[in-house]
């Protein structure tokens, strides 16, 4: 194997934890009653629409993973007596049984890293839950992908193959939650693969006004900055991916990086522009005059899955101040029922690709995720810094 220390197995102890420890939500700035019902309500529509495969009717593993993902954040455990644990252990078993000879963690065409980075970020959270050896066996497998498959400039691409360059900043922070979930989860990781891959995310970086002949990097820490899809283009610097960077450099162990201090300046700018901010993702996204459904949720279900992280990493200020806007946007925009009964709990997120029931699995659980972060159920919620992990 090429790399043996990737997939050492968890510890006895380890294997014998329970379901994470409860860190009850600090007060009503991260939980009110109203978000506390709405994440119940969206997980009772994931429950209801999950169908006997576990899969939504869903090729993508990824968004299947997204389902599971959901109910543990809210505390429920696959294989336990929790009200939603069985819809997490069909969920995971779908994952399990369609993984590839090869550790690709992909049924639908396209995407594969894409699919396969999400999907082991999530069995690693429910192997660091459950140590459950099936589910350990599938992540053995899709690290050993992730580290084969890293392009020569640390970065990746959308196939399961290591190439000269990789593609953009959205395949990097994929691969950065798959490799810090299982490190969380007790597997390691070879370090030259985490320095190559820090030295991919950082060059994503773009401070505010670009880089300008003459500067060094203490005139760039004066600039709030961004963090774009392609290496130094301006022209695709977005909300979703300046989060993305903040997510990459955190989860790589870079917690001082000054580029996350100027990037949260930018993101905390965008979060509290409010609602015409919170729409600019779908507009720049849809076909003219195309409709946008009244529990979309707030930007895209992309950029809320990274956003959420961002600023519960950073912590602090911006934790306490950022997170309570796009809660209560969550819960006025869900499709709650009525008094007449109508309505079935979920969010909807269609921009880019998604439609439909795919569009609600996607919105949902995403949604779900977000409100449950309080909770601190997931492992990568509990994290600690990781000293001497990734190089300055």
């Amino acid at each position: 194997m090429k790399y043996p220390a990737v997939f050492a197995a968890l510890t006895a102890v380890l294997l014998g934890l329970s379901a994470p420890s409860h860190a009850r939500a600090e007060g009503p700035w991260e939980t009110t009653p109203e978000s506390e019902a709405a994440l119940e309500r969206g997980l009772e529509w994931l429950a209801k629409n999950q169908g006997k495969e576990g899969n939504w009717d869903d090729k993508h593993l990824g968004l299947v993973s997204m389902g599971a993902l959901a109910f543990m954040s809210a505390g429920h455990t696959p294989g336990r007596s929790s009200k939603y644990g069985d819809n997490v252990q069909r969920a995971l078993d779908h994952v399990v049984r369609n993984a590839q000879p090869s550790g690709l963690l992909n049924q639908a065409q396209g995407d594969d890293m894409y699919n396969h980075g999400l999907s082991t970020f999530v069995m690693g959270q429910a192997y660091g839950m459950t140590g459950d050896a099936r589910v350990g066996r599938a992540l053995d497998r899709a690290l050993k992908l992730i580290c084969d498959s890293q392009c020569n400039d640390g970065g990746w691409g959308y196939q399961a193959k290591s190439l000269a360059a990789g593609h953009d900043l959205s395949l990097v922070v994929m691969q950065a939650k798959a490799l810090r979930s299982a490190m969380d989860s007790g597997l390691k990781v070879p370090p030259e693969v985490i320095n190559k891959a820090v030295a991919s995310a950082r060059r994503y970086y773009i401070p505010e006004g670009g880089y300008k002949p003459g500067e060094t990097e203490e005139d760039w820490k004066k600039r709030p900055g961004y963090f774009s899809y392609q290496v130094a283009d301006k022209g695709r610097v977005s909300i979703a991916m300046t989060a993305a960077g903040i997510v990459c450099l955190q989860e790589f162990g870079q917690y001082d990086d000054w580029r996350i201090r100027q990037a949260m300046l930018y993101l905390r700018k965008q979060i509290t522009a409010g609602d015409k901010e919170f729409d600019q993702q779908y507009a720049g996204a849809r076909t003219k005059g195309s409709h946008k459904p009244a529990n979309h949720i707030p930007f895209d279900g992309y950029t809320l899955y990274y956003v959420g992280q961002a600023i519960y990493q950073v912590g602090g200020k911006d934790w306490k101040d950022l997170y309570p806007i796009l809660r209560d946007q969550l819960v006025k925009l869900q499709e709650h029922p009525d008094k007449k009964g109508h309505g079935d709990g979920s969010w909807t997120s269609t921009v880019w690709w998604m439609h439909g029931k795919e569009a609600q699995l996607y919105g949902t659980s995403i949604a779900c995720f977000y409100l449950a972060i309080p909770n601190r159920y997931l492992p990568i919620l509990q994290e600690g810094r990781i000293e001497g992990l990734g190089e300055k």
